[in-house]
């Protein structure tokens, strides 16, 4: 109870202060992950930490479900046909040199991690964060292809990165002697993405049309209008789950199917990702903070932070680089590519279910290094997110129609048309 007691009060607190904070370098993030360790176990004491770290997993679970669904939800299905290469340059290509980068960087800087696991952390911190993204990936100013590739990106990594880590699990663990064979890693990794993919995309379709009609019909109420966001968002994933497919993908691809049959219904779900899913994104970065960072703290090495800043500053960039060779972009939006990939909540539960899982020797540090990483992310991306767009946006208006991180005219006009 005095949990609770004190996550509402922290909301109250932020809320009477969000508008004044919105668009500068202080963020929600920023603020209740600050507030976990500070009012935390090792802290104050006020937060209990009557929450154990399973939980959390559920709640983080829970959390990234609602934010990819939610933010799929505004990418143009129609835009994104057209324009696909860039996200795609990103998950293809930037996603494995990210994880070889990081693999190195382990090995280089960890002490006693073998191979299997130093591509285990590297593939645990190589998906991005779309709550820690929002700042950017919602900021009209920005170019619309800059953003949607952004967001397509932190949308599907976390779900194609997931049959990664568990293959690395089974490779890290003590007892290697059963991993299955590489036909059967294919065909899971085959079930996780297409079942997941076509569960999704089910999903969206029949449920965007179901509430399109029923909602014309006057038969659905303004509350239940957008429980039924969550409940789709829900079917979804556990529908994928029960049929060997990956929920995450499912649910990011359930928001881009539902965005794309029920466009009048987007604002109702960006009223819920505003309202239930930041509740839900704020409630885990408090208690990611006071129980899971919060003991940890005093174990923090400066190994841990170094991998953390290379993985942030160099591995992320450098794999962004290699993936946009060609693309014809300019160095700025490059980098502009390269540091907008916040880790959050995807990592942390990534690393909880390491840490779950037995045989595997350094799975606390791992967990470690990579909740050091979620912290400094945090606040570094937090920090920078608000300037950086605004400049970049001024920059990018001054470029030409045709230039690769413009869209074309006729793309504009869609978009400003159905929105």
């Amino acid at each position: 109870m005095t949990d609770l007691l004190v996550l509402a009060g922290l909301l109250l607190g932020f809320g009477l202060v969000s508008g004044r904070v919105r668009g500068t370098s202080l963020t929600a993030p920023m603020v209740f992950v600050a507030a976990g360790l500070v009012l935390g176990p090792q802290g104050a004491g006020w937060l209990t930490g009557s929450l154990d770290e399973g939980a959390i997993r559920v709640l983080a679970e829970a959390t990234l479900v609602l934010v990819l669904f939610t933010d799929a939800v505004r990418i143009e299905l129609r835009v994104l046909r057209r324009e696909y290469r860039f996200p795609l340059r990103l998950l293809a290509i930037g996603m494995s040199v990210g994880i070889a980068l990081g693999t190195a960087a382990a090995l280089l800087v960890l002490d006693d991690f073998g191979v299997w696991e130093a591509a285990l952390l590297a593939a645990v911190l190589i998906p991005t964060d779309a709550a820690l993204g929002a700042a950017v990936v919602s900021d009209q100013r920005l170019p619309v292809r800059i953003r949607q590739s952004l967001n397509v990106e932190s949308g599907l990594n976390d779900g194609i990165a997931l049959p990664v880590v568990m293959l690395l699990v089974a490779l890290a663990a003590a007892h290697q002697g059963d991993i299955g064979s590489a036909s059967w890693w294919a065909g899971f990794v085959a079930r996780q993405i297409g079942i997941g993919a076509l569960a999704g995309a089910v999903v969206g379709v029949l449920g965007g049309r179901a509430l399109n009609r029923m909602d014309t019909a006057g038969w659905v109420t303004a509350t239940y209008r957008r429980l039924a966001v969550l409940a789709l968002a829900v079917i979804a994933y556990s529908g994928a789950e029960l049929a060997t497919g990956n929920g995450f993908i499912a649910a990011f691809t359930a928001g881009l199917c539902f965005g794309s049959v029920a466009r009048e219904q987007c604002p109702h779900v960006h009223e819920f990702a505003e309202r239930e899913g930041e509740l839900f994104a704020m409630a885990t970065f408090t208690m990611f903070g006071a129980v899971i960072m919060g003991p940890r703290l005093g174990e923090i090495g400066w190994q841990a932070v170094v991998y953390a800043v290379l993985s942030l500053a160099v591995v992320r960039i450098a794999a962004v680089a290699v993936a946009m060779v060609g693309s014809g972009v300019r160095g700025e939006t490059v980098l502009f590519f390269g540091w907008f990939g916040p880790r959050g909540l995807a990592s942390v539960l990534f690393a909880l279910l390491v840490v779950e899982q037995a045989g595997i020797a350094r799975a606390d540090t791992i967990m470690l290094v990579a909740g050091t990483t979620v912290i400094l992310s945090v606040y570094a991306h937090g920090i920078t997110a608000a300037p950086w767009a605004r400049g970049f946006s001024r920059r990018a208006q001054r470029l030409t129609p045709t230039s690769p991180e413009q869209l074309p005219a006729s793309e504009h006009y869609v978009r400003h048309r159905i929105s």
